[in-house]
C-alpha cells in the first residue's frame, strides 16, 4: 500500500483524533433543484432518453455545482471527501444509455474533488467512490429462477477496473461503499488490485434492515472476514440505517477488524416522503456516544446529511480518543452468512 503525502498525514492525525468524512452528495444536489435541461446541459440537449436523476452526469454538465458541494463539506470540517462517482460504471450508466461516457464521468468527478481538496489549505484526502452498481452477483433478480444472474463476475470486475483507472490519477484512496452484496465488493477489490495494487482501499458495507445483515445475508463480522484479505485502510458501514440502529453493527465489526473503523449513517430513517428529518444536533448527539465509547476512527454522514450535519459530527468528535486498532486475531477465521472462528 502506497500512501500519498495527504493520506499519510491524515493517518498520523488519526492516531490522536477521529477523522471526519463528508456527508451526502445527493442531498446537496437536490438543493440545486436542477431541471431536466440542467442535467442535459448543451452537450446532451438532444439525448434520446431522460437524464434527470443521473447525478454523476453533473460532473460534466454542472461541474461548478459539484465543486461547490465538495467545498462546502471541506468548510464544514471534512478531512476526507468522496467523489461524485457512485454510479460511474458502464453497468450503472446503461440505465441512461451512457455506457461510453462512464470513464469520462469518473475521471471528471475525481478531478473536481481533487481541485476542491487542493484549495483547502490543509490536508484533505480524496476518496474515489465506487458504488455497488444496480446488479447483484449473489442474488437472482428472478424469483422463479434462483440460478439466473444478469451479470457475471468478470463483467462487474471489468466495469470496476475501468472506473478505477479513470479515477486513479486524482485520488488518495478508493472507497468501495454501500456494499449490499459481498461478491460485488470482491469484484471491486480484484479490479483495484489489477489496475493499481498500490492504491489504498476503504470498504463500507450496508446493513439493509433490522435483521442485522447485508442484502446477501451476512452479519457485520462475516462481512469483515470476507474482505479482510484486501487489507483495507479502513472498514465499516454506511447508509440504510440511522446512527441509533447502526450502532450495534458498528460495535460488532469494531471488535474484530484490525484496521480503522469508518462509519457514516443516514440522518435517521426516511419519512413517508422519502426525506430525512434528523437534525444535525440529533445526529451529533447520537454519534457522540460512539466517539466516547472508542468505537470509530472516522465519522461522517450518508443519505440526508448536510454540511451542517458534518459540522455537528466534527464538533461531537472533537477531543475524543479514536478507537485503538487491535492486533489481528489469532486463529482461523472464515465466513459464510455468519463468521466461523477456530482459535489457535
Amino acid at each position: 500500500m502506497q500512501l500519498t503525502d495527504t493520506l499519510a498525514a491524515l493517518a498520523r492525525e488519526a492516531e490522536t483524533r477521529i477523522l471526519i468524512l463528508d456527508g451526502a452528495m445527493g442531498t446537496q444536489i437536490q438543493g440545486f433543484k436542477f431541471s431536466e435541461e440542467d442535467f442535459r446541459g448543451e452537450r446532451f440537449a438532444d439525448w434520446g432518453s431522460s437524464l434527470k436523476g443521473n447525478n454523476d452526469l453533473l460532473n460534466l454538465t454542472q461541474p461548478d455545482a459539484i465543486r461547490t458541494i465538495h467545498q462546502r463539506y471541506i468548510a464544514a470540517g471534512a478531512d476526507l471527501i468522496e467523489t461524485n462517482t457512485f454510479s460511474a460504471t458502464t453497468i450503472a450508466m446503461a440505465d441512461y444509455g451512457m455506457e461510453g461516457l462512464a470513464d469520462e464521468i469518473a475521471a471528471e468527478g475525481a478531478r473536481l474533488a481533487r481541485e476542491a481538496a487542493e484549495g483547502a489549505g490543509r490536508p484533505v484526502a480524496v476518496l474515489g467512490a465506487i458504488g455497488p452498481t444496480n446488479k447483484t452477483l449473489s442474488l437472482s433478480p428472478d424469483v422463479n429462477d434462483p440460478g439466473y444472474r444478469e451479470v457475471t463476475f468478470e463483467q462487474v470486475r471489468t466495469a470496476y477496473e475501468a472506473q478505477v483507472r479513470a479515477m486513479a490519477p486524482y485520488v488518495d484512496a478508493l472507497l468501495i461503499e454501500t456494499v449490499f452484496d459481498t461478491l460485488n465488493a470482491k469484484a471491486a477489490v480484484k479490479a483495484i488490485l489489477d489496475a493499481d495494487p498500490g492504491l489504498p482501499i476503504i470498504i463500507s458495507g450496508t446493513i439493509t434492515d433490522a435483521s442485522g445483515r447485508t442484502l446477501s445475508g451476512q452479519t457485520a463480522e462475516a462481512f469483515w472476514y470476507s474482505i479482510r484479505h484486501a487489507k483495507p485502510w479502513a472498514v465499516g458501514l454506511n447508509c440504510a440505517l440511522g446512527a441509533e440502529m447502526m450502532r450495534p453493527h458498528i460495535q460488532a465489526i469494531s471488535r474484530v477488524a484490525d484496521t480503522r473503523i469508518i462509519a457514516y449513517p443516514n440522518a435517521g430513517l426516511p419519512n413517508a416522503f422519502g426525506e430525512y428529518d434528523e437534525t444535525p444536533d440529533q445526529t451529533g448527539a447520537l454519534l457522540a456516544d460512539w466517539a466516547k465509547s472508542g468505537l470509530v476512527n472516522i465519522l461522517g454522514g450518508c443519505c440526508g446529511t448536510t454540511p451542517d450535519h458534518i459540522v455537528a459530527i466534527a464538533r461531537t468528535a472533537n477531543g475524543k480518543t479514536p478507537r485503538a486498532i487491535p492486533a489481528a486475531r489469532p486463529g482461523m477465521h472464515l465466513s459464510g452468512l455468519e463468521p466461523f472462528e477456530l482459535a489457535s
